[in-house]
């Protein structure tokens, strides 16, 4: 699962993925649109439902500060594999 929020010059995007011990990945990352400028930082969770509620709270989070959601898609979308291009150039 893929999440995108973008303000007029930010954006946030939330990767969330099982890797191959079936542990959650939660990765998010953050920057300026059409910079370099911006971090990525990875979290494991206990669950899917944990990791689900930690979306949903950076949802709440970025709505309050302006930011309109602007993609959720699954990895395996034409939209998904677009983010996740991006997502890699950043690590």
């Amino acid at each position: 699962m893929i999440v995108r929020w973008e303000s007029e010059h930010d954006y946030v995007l939330v990767h969330l993925h099982q890797d191959m011990f079936g542990d959650w990945i939660y990765s998010r990352a953050w920057g300026q649109i059409g910079t370099q400028y911006g971090g990525l930082k990875h979290a494991v969770a206990d669950s899917y439902d944990q990791a689900m509620m930690w979306i949903d709270d950076l949802s709440h989070i970025q709505t309050a500060r302006g930011y309109r959601k602007v993609l959720d898609a699954e990895d395996d979308t034409p939209e998904g594999r677009q983010a996740m291009a991006q997502l890699s150039l950043l690590d």
